[in-house]
């Protein structure tokens, strides 16, 4: 491929093992920057090369930017795949990239820099005409924050600008919460992610969460590949999403697929990203709520149903290819659902559960797809994420989706640490999962019920 030959990519798990399959199918190759903690990993026996970035803590590796590079510049790569997390969203590895003469695979710091910022993307939205959720600037007292609120209402959010990962969002559901929780968020996320601003947001109660893939190339292309439903949330976490979403009408598909290019194009964007957005089920309105510029965890979704290779066509589009596809080429068939498995005990509020796995047997499948990095013996570390699979079913509808999930996670065998497939289970099972009545409060409500029957 013109312009790339070899690729360090600078993640993890089953996220580095996806990247390294499709630099694969494309001919590039592969160095994965490994902490001491994933040296014997799936990932580093499968890529060309494994180099050693650091001690297990991410801080110390995955997080490290120097290294990073003079991993990239050391071993000869001249391109950068950030995969999602880590520093896939900031814009200083992007521009190190730039000043060393590495790809990135992914926006221009520029876009990473403004899209990050809730703030600013907000402002840009409302400038093109799309609707945001009722709001604030920032909020720079705890006297202005109270004096905002009497305008906005009751419950609101009170919101990170900067960050991510559900974290910095919080319900405020009396003026008086709202001075201790201002101090003790702003603290939050200043130590998170290196800023403490934060807005006031209307609280949308019968909430879904929309979300439009698009890629967009070097050549002012951009296309959607339709929406992802993410509603299914713990703690503003997503664990099971869909495509398409059943909330969605098709003139609603229409109008908000539009508003995520509009978006893309409006700042000259270049890479796939995510433009995600609100839905408001009692009134039918929609509302931009942010840009995720990266790969999103939930990309083998939108894959199933379109047939795009999500991770090849950011690389393509990182080495200056157009787009394999026009809008118009796009063909979206069937329905695809994707349930998030981690080493983690639902029992006792999803506590993280490192070891080692003993019995790994995952079902099998013509319309069954499983993103991860185990396999029996894997020793699952205690520093990271718990993510340990993506399991993704197809079916020509929604039913028949949801009835091949059910089997696949009933099949899947893993001893050895416990995991969320049992959960994951129960609530697809659920009538209201079933009939797509849920919204972004409705995990949490059946979580608090089977509390409820155990107390």
């Amino acid at each position: 491929m013109a312009d790339i030959s070899k690729v360090l990519i600078a993640n993890r798990g089953e996220i580095a093992l996806r990247i390294i399959r499709a630099c694969q199918d494309l001919g590039l190759a592969t160095v994965l920057a490994v902490s001491e903690a994933d040296r014997d990993s799936l990932p580093a026996r499968t890529a060309d090369r494994a180099v050693c970035i650091g001690p297990a803590p991410s801080a110390d590796s995955y997080l490290n930017l120097g290294v990073l590079v003079t991993a990239a510049l050391g071993t000869g790569a001249d391109a950068i795949h950030p995969g999602y997390g880590f520093l896939a969203e900031q814009p200083e590895l992007a521009s190190a990239c730039r000043e060393h003469n590495i790809k990135f695979i992914g926006p221009s710091s520029e876009n990473l820099r403004d899209m990050g910022n809730k703030l600013l993307a907000r402002q840009m939205a409302s400038h093109l005409g799309i609707p945001i959720i009722p709001g604030s600037e920032e909020v720079e007292s705890p006297e202005a924050a109270v004096a905002l609120s009497e305008k906005i209402g009751f419950p609101l959010l009170l919101k990170a600008a900067a960050g991510g990962g559900g974290r910095g969002i919080v319900v405020v559901n009396d003026p008086g919460e709202l001075p201790g929780l201002l101090d003790a968020t702003s603290a939050e996320v200043k130590a998170a992610f290196g800023d403490g601003t934060l807005y006031l947001e209307r609280y949308i109660p019968n909430a879904r969460h929309i979300e439009v893939q698009i890629m967009a190339d070097q050549h002012g292309n951009v296309v959607h590949l339709g929406e992802r439903d993410c509603s299914i949330q713990r703690r503003y976490q997503k664990v099971i999403e869909e495509a398409p979403s059943p909330a969605v009408s098709p003139g609603l598909r229409q109008a908000i697929c539009a508003a995520a290019v509009e978006i893309a194009g409006n700042i000259s964007y270049e890479n796939v990203g995510t433009v995600e957005f609100v839905l408001d089920q009692d009134s039918g309105e929609f509302f931009f709520l942010e840009m995720n510029t990266r790969i999103q965890v939930e990309h083998p979704v939108t894959e199933m149903v379109s047939g795009v290779d999500l991770v090849q066509e950011q690389l393509c589009i990182a080495a200056g290819r157009p787009l394999s596809l026009s809008q118009d080429e796009v063909r979206l068939e069937g329905h695809a659902i994707e349930c998030r498995i981690t080493a983690e005990a639902a029992s006792r509020d999803f506590a993280p559960c490192p070891g080692r796995i003993q019995q790994w047997d995952p079902p099998r499948g013509e319309h069954l797809r499983l993103d991860t990095h185990c396999y029996p013996g894997y020793l699952v570390p205690p520093y990271y994420d718990s993510l340990l699979a993506k399991l993704i079913a197809w079916g020509p509808d929604r039913a028949q989706a949801i009835a091949r999930m059910a089997q696949a996670l009933e099949e899947f065998q893993v001893t050895g640490v416990d995991t969320t497939i049992g959960f994951l289970a129960r609530v697809i099972g659920r009538a209201e999962f079933q009939e797509g009545k849920t919204n972004t409060r409705w995990l949490e409500g059946f979580l608090q019920e089977q509390k409820d029957r155990l107390s």
